[in-house]
């Protein structure tokens, strides 16, 4: 019977280990079925294709499973962090379309699984069947397999942190197993002598014509669509990585090949492919429906033959030119990432007051209109404020019907309501002094599309300029725990950072781990001897290679991680290194310290602990460390120039975090203290006054560059803890900052240039 496939080819380039706990041997496992399917009807791994020889360091050969139609590659060994283990094949799976009638109108799944044994040898090959350590999925929609070719990163999941360099090709082609169906060649031979008395059964086999001509023009119509896209994604591969594509010897075939009705032929065609893109209207399939049985069958095997012939030579071509057609499917990726992932993500822009004050001061004196300017801010308290945001974004997310042609990420698109919502707000400088007007409320919900556009521009022209020095720069990437914290809790982070920029030299500080209960002035100092003796190191290697021509030196710390970093830029040692200062990245950091913290129970948790044990660093947060709040460590602190060197400043913050106070997060006032007018009231004000200060403005090494300056709410799902104390104290949501990484690729890899 006449019939139609689903080719998709996996192209497997490189493995690369982030973050894998375990040494050991380690192989990939790939599976595909239909959506809609039982896991029956699976994919045949049809055809597989080594580019390049093995590596020593993998034992075995890949494998077809028939028991499931599985393949998997050679295992490897993993013996260290950051190694590459090239792979190098394209596995095509065959996909039946018998059920679609040409195209497919479900979706596909592509499955890759890791699987883990600690050593192998020859005899004990099989133990990596028996323990697939993590799994990832994809999701091919119907738009995309009419044909797509697309990159796509395989990361497994948070405790077997890798990538995997994927591409994925797809194309419909004519099934081989083509057979004529007899049964509707004695129809039409018969139909001529069909008597009155059989009209009944006259009709049902013209009934049985008409339905097989209507499935015939559908696999006409697939094959067409599948054809003209492979064609338009051939020509632009060819263009992008400046290879033609050789197909000379076929069009002087197709030359030979008697036109169809409403082939649109006859016109010149100048180039190969334009000789080969007979177009035809695809949009109104009419004309196929006036086309003979012959006609239709005749124009099947022309398509078909068309797109075999086509494939094949992309296979051909994409074997030659495999590394940089993977480098072009990345880029195309990367610039996508916006687009794929701002479901998830609100974006406005507010303008900074040059001056915050105490905004009751002038109501005050008139008692009921203080109350009633109380009773306003408690409707509009800005935690609340991002928290119903929020609620009301990921709401419109459930009415979301999200049908696109890319490769869809299980991780992410699995559960759409689980993923966290992003609201990022960038922060302007006010062409107007602002007084009583809270303009950086007033203006939260204030869309602009342009914001994204700016950051881009600042990329581009940053990039442009990196673009013409051929020599390397010295990328150092320091991230620095909170409380009681370990040296890896901020690893996912890093990970992200390390697929957006594989050059950075990161430093995983461990100069403060278990001893966060001090002084935060001690933590600070030995912070900066950890960096400042890296930083040398780092620096005299590059030295020595003669490379160096520039040094960026960034930061990301967690909760109080924040603190120590700010320290520690403030210490003496810092000081010949602050020009090279790039981007901050604050995860839930308290800037202002504990004043105004609204989370009782946590309160009454710090007092015990300043009761009990003492502890330096909880009278340091609080503000006790000293009677007047102008000498304590965090007032001192606020106006020491540790933020203005900066270019790039980005402060995530998350109203559900009941660890941190929101307003001390993102470096803003807060309800109570705008009336307060008491000496902390002022004294508060004037911390925030003085960090405001040196975020105006431009870096004073880059005058001629704007600061990028961020606010980032996140709001996580929190139904996945239920109703326990970690959630009710807010603790759940201070810690999934470590746990999760979505946030942070969402947010990273929508500003790349931040990053690099």
């Amino acid at each position: 019977m006449v019939d139609t496939v689903q080719e998709v080819a996996v192209y497997i380039h490189r493995f690369h280990n982030l973050d894998l706990f375990q040494q050991g041997w380690y192989q990939i496992k790939i599976t595909m079925r239909w959506e809609d399917g039982d896991n029956v009807t699976r994919g045949i791994p049809s055809r597989v294709v080594q580019y390049e020889a093995v590596e020593s360091g993998s034992n075995g050969v890949w494998r077809i499973d028939d028991k499931d139609n599985s393949f998997f590659t050679q295992p490897f060994q993993i013996k260290y962090a950051r190694q590459d283990v090239r792979l190098c094949m394209m596995i095509s799976f065959t996909l039946p379309l018998q059920r679609y009638d040409g195209s497919a109108t479900s979706a596909a799944i592509l499955k890759f699984e890791l699987m883990y044994a600690p050593s192998m040898d020859n005899s004990s090959t099989r133990q990596l069947e028996a323990l697939p350590a993590a799994i990832h999925e994809f999701r091919i929609p119907p738009k995309a397999l009419t044909g797509l070719h697309s990159y796509c990163p395989v990361h497994f999941d948070t405790l077997h942190a890798v990538l995997v360099d994927v591409s994925v090709h797809i194309s419909v082609l004519k099934s081989a197993a083509y057979r004529r169906p007899p049964s509707l060649s004695r129809v039409v031979s018969n139909s001529k002598s069909v008597s009155g008395s059989s009209a009944q059964s006259f009709k049902k086999a013209l009934g049985l014509l008409a339905s097989a001509d209507k499935k015939m023009v559908s696999f006409v119509k697939a094959l067409l669509g599948a054809r003209d896209i492979l064609l338009e994604e051939m020509k632009r591969l060819s263009e992008a990585i400046g290879k033609s594509i050789d197909m000379s010897e076929f069009v002087s075939d197709m030359n030979n090949v008697p036109a169809v009705a409403g082939s649109g032929q006859g016109k010149e065609q100048n180039s190969p492919f334009e000789k080969l893109h007979i177009r035809f209207d695809v949009a109104s399939d009419d004309w196929l429906h006036e086309l003979s049985k012959d006609h239709l069958t005749r124009l099947f095997h022309l398509l078909g033959t068309q797109l075999h012939y086509l494939w094949n030579t992309f296979l051909g071509f994409h074997r030659d030119n495999n590394a940089k057609i993977l480098e072009y499917l990345r880029d195309l990726w990367r610039k996508d990432r916006r687009a794929e992932w701002s479901i998830w993500m609100v974006y406005s822009k507010v303008e900074m007051p040059h001056h915050f004050i105490n905004s009751g001061m002038s109501d005050i004196i008139n008692h009921s209109a203080h109350k009633r300017a109380s009773s306003v801010l408690k409707l509009t308290d800005p935690a609340q404020l991002a928290a119903n945001r929020a609620e009301l974004h990921r709401r419109s997310i459930a009415q979301m019907r999200i049908n696109n042609r890319s490769i869809q990420d299980m991780h992410i698109l699995g559960d759409p309501m689980r993923v966290p919502i992003i609201i990022i707000e960038r922060v302007l400088n006010a062409p107007r002094r602002t007084l009583s007007d809270n303009s950086y409320l007033r203006h939260v919900d204030m869309l602009d599309s342009g914001l994204l556009n700016a950051v881009n521009d600042e990329g581009e022209k940053t990039k442009a300029t990196s673009s013409q020095k051929s020599a390397r720069e010295l990328k150092i990437v320091v991230f620095v725990h909170g409380f009681q914290g370990h040296h890896l809790d901020l690893r996912l982070v890093r990970n992200q950072w390390l697929m957006i920029d594989p050059k950075i030299e990161f430093l995983m500080s461990e100069a403060n781990e278990e001893k966060t209960h001090g002084d935060f002035r001690e933590m600070g100092q030995r912070l900066a001897q950890e960096v400042v003796s890296f930083l040398k190191r780092k620096k005299d290697r590059y030295a020595r290679q003669g490379h160096l021509k520039s040094i960026k030196l960034s930061f990301v710390g967690h909760s109080i991680g924040n603190v120590i970093i700010r320290t520690a830029i403030a210490d003496g040692l810092m000081e010949p290194f602050r020009k090279y200062l790039h981007t901050y990245l604050s995860l839930s950091g308290p800037h202002l310290g504990y004043l105004y913290s609204s989370n009782s129970l946590f309160n009454s948790g710090l007092w015990l602990l300043k009761k009990l044990k003492s502890t330096q660093v909880i009278h340091q947060l609080t503000l006790t460390d000293d009677p007047d709040l102008r000498q304590t460590f965090f007032y001192k602190l606020c106006k020491q120039k540790t933020l203005e060197h900066f270019k790039n400043i980005i402060l995530l913050s998350s109203p559900q975090d009941g660890y941190v106070p929101y307003h001390s997060a993102r470096i803003e006032s807060c309800q109570p203290a705008s009336f307060d007018s008491t000496k902390k009231g002022i004294a508060f004000l004037e911390m925030l006054n003085n960090c405001m200060d040196q975020l105006r403005g431009p870096a004073p090494e880059a005058p001629h560059q704007q600061r990028v300056f961020m606010r980032c709410d996140v709001n996580f799902d929190m139904t996945v803890y239920g109703r326990n104390l970690n959630s009710f104290i807010g603790r759940a949501a201070h810690i999934e900052f470590l746990e999760s990484d979505i946030f942070a690729r969402f947010i990273m890899w929508s500003f790349q240039d931040l990053f690099r």
